[in-house]
């Protein structure tokens, strides 16, 4: 599902798992991070990660950032997105989160809206520097 869209297309790699099993290593060694799967009929259809962020400003916040939210094409608009996010909002507050943060592609203005629907607002300018 990472690569079932334009953008994913052209940055990932399915044919090669080696470095998503590193990835999902090192994932499942670290307490902050939460990797939510959803599975019909045997099929993977949808994915979230949460990560938990303790920092030191807005008196020293902890905050949440989801990323890598997907819903396979056959599944979209039966409302396992807006379920992800839900559960990624009630699981911060569970955390002590007082902000959950996401970023979103700036051509991706379906989930712009489905975003804002729920609740977040564009309030921030993000800026990315590949390494």
């Amino acid at each position: 599902m990472l690569a079932d869209d334009p953008l994913g297309a052209t940055r990932e790699s399915p044919e090669d798992l080696t470095p998503y099993r590193a990835a999902l290593r090192r994932l499942a060694g670290d307490p902050n991070q939460h990797l939510v799967v959803a599975v019909r009929a045997d099929r993977v259809v949808g994915t979230l990660q949460l990560t938990i962020v303790p920092g030191l400003s807005r008196k020293g916040a902890t905050r949440s950032i989801i990323e890598g939210v997907r819903v396979h094409a056959d599944e979209r608009g039966g409302g396992l997105g807006t379920r992800f996010i839900e559960w990624a909002v009630e699981k911060s507050r569970a955390e002590g989160c007082t902000l959950v943060q996401l970023t979103s592609d700036v051509t991706r203005t379906d989930a712009h809206r489905f975003y804002e629907r729920l609740g977040f607002t564009a309030s921030h300018v993000g800026f990315k520097r590949q390494l």
